[in-house]
Parts: C-alpha cells; structure tokens; sequence
C-alpha cells in the first residue's frame, strides 16, 4: 500500500515539475514588466513587445501659470513640466474675472505641492490637492486644480502617443455639432443673423436680442442713473421688456428662419422663478432645443415646481463649483443638459464623473464653451465630447487670428462641428512669447440692476 503512494506521489511530482517546465517555456513563469502586476509573454522571438515592457516614472519638475489675452478675456493655463526633456502638458485654469487670484494660488501654493510627484497618478494627485487646503469648491482653487488636471491629462495622452479622447474610450462621433451665436436688437435682426449661420451649416443657434436679459433694449434712462446710484458702467435691465420680447424674438426666427434649425436661449437667471416659469410656458410652442440657466443656484427649491411645470429642455450647471450639486437634479430629472463650465467644477476628471452619472439618468452634456475658456479647455472639453455616449451639444467657438498665434492646434469649426487636432493629448502648444503681448488686466463687469437699483443676478 505505502508503495503504491509513493508511486503515486513520484508521478504527481514529475507532473508538477513537467507542468513548471512548460510553464516556463510558455513564458507564465517570465519576469514581471516594469510597473506592472501582470507578467508579460515574449513573443517568438524571445524579445519583449514594447507593450510590456512599462515606462520608467516621470515626475513633475515644475508647475507654473501662463497668463494671455487674446482676444479681450483674461485666460490662464497651467504648464506641467515633466523629468522627461520635452514632455510637459498644458490645461485651462482660466477664472477670468478673478485671474490673478488664480495666478498667485498656481505659483504660491500648486507647483510646490506636486514637484516630485508622477505624472500619471491624475486620480490621487486630483483628490490631494482638492483637499490640501482644507476649505474647498470655491472657484479659484477649483480653477487652479482644473488647470493641473487638464495637463496631466494632456502628458497622459503624450506618453501614449495618442489623442486624449482614445484615453477615455475612443469616439463615439465623427466631429462635435455646435451651436452658434445669433443677436440683434430687434426680432427681425435675431432672424437675419441665424440665417448667416444656418446658410453656413449650423443647424443649432442660440438666440439672444441685445444682452442678456435684453440689458441695452430699453432707450429710456434708468432712474438709478437719474438718481446717481450705482456706478457709471453698470448695466440696466427691465425685466418686464425682457419677458416680452423673447417669445416674440421666437415666433420671429421660426417664421423666418423654418423650422429645421434648433433654437437655444439663456434667460442666464435674470428673472424670478416664476417669471421664468411664465415665459418658458408661452415658448413650448416654438419647440426650444434647451433655455439655459432659468434659475440660480440660490433658487434651487423651485426645480420641482418648474419641472412640473412645462416640458421645454432645461440645461444647467453653469455656476456648479461641486459635482456633487449635480447628483440631486438629475436623479429627480429637474433638467436635461449638462451646462457645467469645465474648469470651475475641476477639469477633465471631475467632467467625466458628471457625464457618466448623467448617462443613468436621460441627462445629456452641453458644456459651456464661452470666450473666457482658453483654447486649451476648449480642446479638453471636445475631446470628452467625442468620447462620451450622452453627448448633447457644444456651444461653439471660432478662433480668432492672434488666439491661434498663442495657442497652435486650436480646434476648427466646419459645417457647425468642431474638429480636433489629432495629436497626441490635446494636439496643442502654447507660444509663450506671442502670450506675453496680451497682458492680463484686473478688471470685471458683471452688475446688472434694475430701474431702482437693486442688483440682479448674476
């Protein structure tokens, strides 16, 4: 009996030992790749694909701001410089009417805090810094953290010698339809300006007579400025020219303009909520693509009421500084647009968490894309755009001549779609000298009041 075990046992061991031999032959039993926890299988040749082999960590050797104007708009971008000679990435950190604060919180605080760390742990680098300050979600260091996201991003795609949006899970479109912007201040003027862009292959144009909140329609004085309240550059707005003139501006452009074309609008929470309730009522009919921004985030108990009341897309988020305010109004379906400014709510990171719970929830994205968004963020913002399933629509941006001297690569408009540069990361560089020539100013206009004064928001 002890014999036949042992015979028994001899045979289990010769296998064990056959198997380890063709194991090892099989390359199982092979080294580990560098950084990796998966052992890699040599090819015929015995070679080691380039796959396997790992990259050596790069560290970040230096964090700073670029500061430019362009075309009118403060812009910041953070450059991330590697350990890696001629590997650095650049993002959009761009708070145009705080810019400077925004400048002092990169090179004061954010390159001390990332010199030595590596480039490609974006997750960890992102929650460390969001927290290192201990208070947070407020916009200058959600700017700042959003420029460094974005460049960390940008050397990702580098280091993978591909654009970043095959970093989020390649295309899920061919180009990014945009939206265009038409004003005037008359209906009949709205309408002749969508026509320019329709004619030039737009099919989605937001409409606006005079400013926001139509601030510049009424020919009359305010009496604030009779009275010699306020400050001389303050805008007026009445309210009640404004709530009449956008369903007229509507019937206008549809009679004028047909049907085929989707009509955006952005009350930009100028009103009460039950105005803007009112108004969006009397627009079901001219079938708005979305209204933009009807309440403020200081209103946000009347989503319900408002939801409840019509059935005209609402897009919102422009003013979010934390995702989580997300969460809420889309599980409770209080909108459907995503109108969150990128670099305000923390980068490319943060957007892709916000994009991928709005997909759950029939939400789809439609970042804001104005003029104090760089051409970095731009190209951030359009590489999710490709990537992501739940996409809506992008509001557009042509470049001027002086914005694509500073920043190479800038994305294109063709047909109402945006193109990207098809280069590794973003595809873009910024021309450091030709920033130089547009010095940043300090100053901001944002105060809208009404005949007696009182300011309006935003």
């Amino acid at each position: 009996m002890k014999n036949s075990e042992n015979q028994i046992n001899r045979r289990s061991l010769l296998k064990t030992l056959g198997l380890g031999s063709t194991a090892g032959a099989l390359g199982l039993l092979a080294p580990m790749a560098h950084g990796s926890e998966t052992p890699f299988t040599p090819v015929g040749d015995g070679t080691t694909p380039n796959y396997a082999k790992g990259m050596a960590p790069v560290r970040i050797k230096s964090v700073k701001a670029i500061a430019t104007r362009p075309r009118g708009s403060n812009l910041i971008v953070v450059k991330v410089e590697t350990t890696e000679p001629g590997l650095y990435g650049l993002g959009c950190a761009t708070f145009t009417q705080r810019a400077a604060a925004v400048v002092t919180a990169i090179e004061s605080y954010m390159n001390d805090f990332c010199v030595g760390k590596d480039v490609d742990n974006i997750e960890d680098m992102w929650q460390s810094f969001y927290v290192s300050s201990y208070w947070r979600n407020g916009p200058v260091l959600n700017n700042a953290i959003s420029g460094l996201d974005q460049a960390l991003w940008d050397i990702k795609g580098k280091r993978a010698n591909m654009p970043v949006y095959q970093l989020l899970g390649g295309k899920s479109r061919f180009a990014i339809p945009c939206y265009a912007h038409a004003g005037g201040r008359t209906p009949e003027a709205v309408a002749d300006d969508v026509q320019k862009f329709i004619d030039r292959g737009y099919k989605h144009v937001r409409i606006q007579q005079g400013g926001y909140g139509a601030t510049g329609a009424d020919k009359d004085q305010a009496d604030f400025k009779e009275a010699g309240y306020g400050y001389e550059s303050d805008n007026y707005m009445n309210p009640q020219i404004y709530l009449r003139s956008v369903p007229k501006m509507f019937e206008m452009v549809r009679k004028q303009c047909g049907e085929d074309v989707e009509l955006l609008h952005d009350i930009h929470e100028r009103v009460q909520p039950t105005e803007a309730i009112n108004m969006i009522n009397k627009l079901e009919e001219f079938r708005p693509f979305f209204i933009e921004d009807p309440l403020s985030p200081e209103n946000k108990g009347w989503w319900k009421e408002l939801r409840q009341s019509t059935n005209v897309p609402i897009a919102m988020g422009e003013l979010f500084n934390n995702i989580n305010e997300f969460l809420d109004p889309m599980a409770n379906h209080y909108f459907d647009y995503i109108r969150c400014h990128v670099s305000q709510i923390g980068g490319l990171t943060p957007a892709m968490k916000v994009a991928r719970l709005g997909e759950w929830f029939g939400v789809r994205t439609a970042w804001h894309g104005p003029g104090d968004v760089s051409p970095i963020g731009h190209a951030a913002q359009a590489h999710i755009d490709l990537a992501i399933w739940n996409f809506g629509i992008q509001e557009g941006r042509e470049f001027s001549e002086e914005e694509q001297a500073v920043f190479p690569g800038c994305p294109t408009m063709k047909d109402g779609y945006m193109h990207v540069n098809e280069g590794p990361g973003y595809g873009m560089d910024i021309n450091e000298k030709e920033a130089a020539k547009f010095p940043i100013n300090t100053r901001s206009n944002w105060q809208v009041r009404n005949a007696d004064g009182t300011i309006i928001r935003p």
